[in-house]
């Protein structure tokens, strides 16, 4: 029997989830940061900074951006670790890399990052290897979360960090409330406006509720490999962030 996972709302095949998050992030690439901007009303890049507090990097530090898409966070951290550092942009999907170090190279971001396509589940680096490891809003995306976590786990040092930054579970039932009427109505129809595509927005609102709540993830975090984990809530638990600790 064909073992099932979530796309959405949808269950599919394991095997095809990579295929069809592969062809939303196709469709949607070249407009991401627009996107971004518009669904979040540019708090995202709050989000981001705040995000970026928990990584412990310091100069000269090793740093793994994961899903980094259009390497926001990445581009912040090379800035933070300097020329005698190295952060490492790795995203499954070939187009977003593309965009991610396009959006780089404009900056004059050149030497201290590199760039490789990388199943979050699989992850091509040694153990024990930086100084932290994050992830901005691509968990959710991954088949295999547990298999993710365990091999951001695997590559992170002892007393490393890896820091999740992702949409979680709305702390009040009121936001949750407003919340579920904006993602299931306002996104698809900005997705068509701005990005002639409501389908695949539709779909990140969907992924967004199947994704696992606060504690959930916590537990999963301490499951696979994490000594202990903090959760930081933000915007009413909107988004929360997960810091993992490897002793």
């Amino acid at each position: 029997m064909t073992e099932k996972t979530h796309f959405g709302y949808r269950e599919v095949p394991r095997e095809e989830k990579s295929r069809l998050v592969g062809s939303v992030f196709d469709s949607v690439a070249g407009r991401y940061d627009l996107m971004n901007d518009a669904m979040s009303f540019g708090i995202h890049r709050l989000w981001k900074r705040i995000a970026l507090e928990y990584t412990g990097l310091k100069r000269g530090g090793q740093a793994l951006d994961l899903a980094s898409g259009t390497g926001d966070l990445a581009a912040r951290m090379a800035r933070i670790v300097g020329d005698t550092g190295l952060v490492v942009l790795s995203d499954i999907n070939a187009s977003m890399l593309s965009i991610g170090r396009e959006k780089l190279d404009e900056q004059g971001i050149f030497n201290n990052v590199e760039y490789g396509l990388a199943n979050a589940e699989a992850l091509p680096f040694e153990s024990n290897r930086f100084d932290c490891v994050t992830i901005g809003f691509g968990l959710r995306n991954v088949t295999d979360k547990a298999r993710a976590l365990a091999e951001m786990a695997r590559v992170v040092k002892p007393g490393g960090r890896v820091v999740i930054l992702e949409f979680s579970k709305p702390t009040s039932p009121l936001v949750e409330r407003v919340y579920d009427a904006y993602s299931f109505s306002a996104l698809p129809v900005m997705g068509k406006l701005l990005a002639n595509d409501a389908d695949s927005y539709r779909y990140l609102a969907e992924s967004i509720r199947m994704h696992p709540d606060q504690e959930t993830l916590e537990q999963m975090m301490l499951d696979n490999g994490f000594d202990h984990v903090d959760v930081h809530n933000l915007t009413f638990g909107v988004v929360a962030i997960h810091v993992g600790l490897k002793f």
